[in-house]
């Protein structure tokens, strides 16, 4: 690595993604993220950095923490990146589907909401209809 390349601390990689250094630590326990140590100190690259922010956008999507390492490593610089680009489509189609199934079932659920409401407003002003009207004279 170049010296003059910027390295950055959990703290802040953790203030710049709005996440917890526990989180950032996770990462690094689950081999997503590989600092370099100075003591006790972690070192984080850029590599990292980008590591981060792409996993970060897999949660944004939907995607799992697996899905969305699985996807980064299949970037090989110098390569085609096609079989990522085609596996992250994939995915991006299955995720689009559920989301549309779960809109179509949240669209049905409100309009079944509106029917059983309507009904019971019926019901309840019929019931009020027939009750007797008591006076205030009485």
């Amino acid at each position: 690595m170049s010296s003059t390349q910027k390295r950055f601390t959990i703290s802040e990689l953790s203030r710049e993604f709005d996440i917890s250094t526990r989180t950032i630590r996770f990462y690094e326990e689950k081999g997503f993220i590989k600092p370099l140590r100075s003591g006790q100190k972690r070192i984080y690259t850029p590599a990292d950095r980008a590591r981060i922010r792409l996993i970060l956008r897999g949660k944004r999507i939907g995607l799992s923490l697996a899905e969305s390492v699985e996807i980064i490593d299949m970037y090989h610089p110098g390569e085609s990146d096609s079989t990522q680009l085609d596996s992250l489509l994939t995915r991006i189609g299955k995720r689009r589907a559920a989301l549309e199934q779960q809109r179509k079932d949240l669209d049905d659920m409100l309009t079944a909401l509106d029917e059983v409401e309507e009904l019971c407003r019926d019901a309840r002003k019929k019931h009020r209809d027939k009750q007797p009207h008591k006076s205030l004279t009485a």
